[in-house]
């Protein structure tokens, strides 16, 4: 029984240190909010503006492949409800955040189709 407890009491201490992180992570994001725009706006000349909505933000990892931990960053673009964009941030070992190697997980599009 004791051991049993033991065991609960690091579980829930790991899963409130992931969580503590992750806000801390968000939170430099939200920092280097410009540095993202600016990347987003640099795909398409016809992106004049960039929304980016940090409710859709999602924490993964790349898979058995690719065992790379990033961030998803998604949003619009220009005010228009059916476009979208997505991208990839890196997370360095040290659970930093590496903005120079973000990448495009999906190029700004309007109804689901690239811009033209």
């Amino acid at each position: 029984e004791d051991t049993k407890q033991d065991k609960t009491n690091v579980s829930s201490s790991i899963k409130v240190d992931k969580k503590a992180i992750k806000q801390k992570q968000l939170a430099i994001l939200k920092e280097h909010e410009q540095e993202i725009v600016d990347f987003v706006k640099a795909q398409n000349p016809k992106v004049e503006s960039v929304q980016i909505d940090w409710d859709q933000t999602q924490w993964s990892d790349g898979g058995l492949t690719t065992p790379e931990y990033y961030i998803n960053v998604f949003g619009g673009i220009n005010h228009i409800d059916d476009s979208g964009w997505g991208i990839d941030i890196p997370i360095n070992d040290d659970q930093s955040i590496n903005l120079r190697e973000m990448f495009m997980l999906h190029e700004p599009t309007i109804g689901g189709k690239p811009i033209s």
